[in-house]
């Protein structure tokens, strides 16, 4: 079994301590980057001082692009399933 690694990832001037698999480090950086920049974006953009309030704005815009990232994908592999059973049916007209 791996061992993990105990890292801190500081989120809204918040320390959150974490142990993770090695691999995983780089991508929980990142990701806590951007949300940290988010959230420096909205407290410019707009007067709110509670950072529950930035971080509730900040989960409703990621969670709005992982639902249109789904969609895209769903729609991709709608048109590849079409496109392989099209694919097919010449394959097997061909073949009679």
């Amino acid at each position: 079994m791996k061992e993990k690694l105990k890292i801190k990832i500081s989120i809204g001037d918040r320390v959150y301590p974490l142990s993770i698999f090695p691999e995983q480090e780089e991508s929980l950086r990142k990701a806590a980057k951007e949300i940290n920049s988010m959230m420096k974006k909205y407290e410019q953009s707009y007067a709110v001082r509670d950072k529950q309030d930035v971080l509730a704005m900040c989960a409703l815009q990621f969670a709005n692009q992982l639902e249109s990232l789904g969609k895209i994908n769903n729609e991709t592999k709608v048109d590849i399933t079409n496109k392989l059973k099209d694919l097919n049916r010449l394959v097997e007209n061909n073949l009679n």
